[in-house]
């Protein structure tokens, strides 16, 4: 994919955003893109591809919290643009402060991974780690933004000002995929402060989001309480519960639970951070 040329057809304004995250790589000796198939550390990429060439490298995590299909769409991402792209296999279980799923859960996870990128990034000599946060994110409470910045990693979608539709105008105008990709967190967002994140809890929520998918249902968070699980959709398919009423008490009963329950408040983006407001 020729980025360079594409990026001349983008309108006026989306070109010079482009421009000012180029003139950021082209800063770089060497950068390693921490790339969760999202489409913030995709135009990271994208940006530090055209930028390098084969002086970026883009490393995906895969552990048992992530999603199988954000491993797929990365690869398929990286096979489209051209760059080099690893993925790295490193399980968040099997460390007791990560299970144990405090509230500063994220911090935990994001320092651990970090320290094991950069590890990698000495051992191949690239100078510069980035990550995805944007300008939108410092609404959300992202404790993992603590590990970002005791490390050093840099940030460079929301030092620039980029926000989420900027990011995904840009995606879109030059023709890359995913721009439109929702927000996919990792699974043990699913679980309570507090509440240990399990594989066997991991198995009921994954299975539980396909099965609701399945039925058709569009934003769904499958939320782990113990032997209760709540459910969050949009409340335009709140008409869904009644329709499958009786496929969905099977199901969920079948993989464990003992109530199965809906939220009334429909689906929204962390909520299960309300209890710490």
């Amino acid at each position: 994919m020729n980025l360079p040329e594409i990026a001349q057809t983008l309108p006026h304004e989306l070109l010079a955003r482009w421009q000012t995250l180029l003139e950021y790589f082209e800063k770089q000796p060497s950068v390693i893109v921490a790339f969760s198939g999202g489409v913030d550390s995709a135009l990271l990429c994208a940006a530090a591809y055209a930028a390098l060439g084969d002086r970026m490298l883009a490393l995906t995590i895969h552990s048992p919290v992530e999603s199988a299909e954000s491993i797929e769409v990365a690869k398929a991402f990286a096979a489209q643009v051209g760059f080099t792209h690893r993925v790295i296999e490193f399980n968040d279980l099997e460390n007791p402060a990560f299970v144990a799923n405090p509230p500063g859960r994220c911090y935990v996870c994001k320092k651990a991974r970090f320290e094991a990128l950069i590890e990698l990034a000495k051992r191949e000599e690239f100078t510069t780690l980035v990550e995805g946060t944007n300008a939108d994110d410092v609404d959300d409470y992202r404790p993992g933004r603590k590990a970002v910045l005791e490390l050093g990693i840099q940030s460079p979608l929301l030092d620039l000002g980029f926000s989420k539709n900027e990011i995904r105008s840009l995606l879109k105008a030059m023709g890359l995929p995913n721009w439109n990709r929702p927000s996919a967190p990792c699974f043990a967002t699913r679980f309570p402060y507090g509440s240990p994140v399990t594989q066997k809890g991991l198995d009921q929520v994954i299975s539980g989001e396909a099965f609701m998918r399945d039925l058709g249902f569009e934003a769904i968070r499958v939320r782990h309480h113990g032997d209760t699980v709540k459910l969050e959709v949009d409340p335009d398919q709140f008409e869904g519960y009644i329709t499958h009423r009786q496929q969905i008490l099977e199901f969920f009963t079948g993989l464990g639970f003992r109530y199965i329950t809906a939220d009334l408040a429909g689906y929204r983006r962390g909520s299960l951070n309300e209890v710490l407001k």
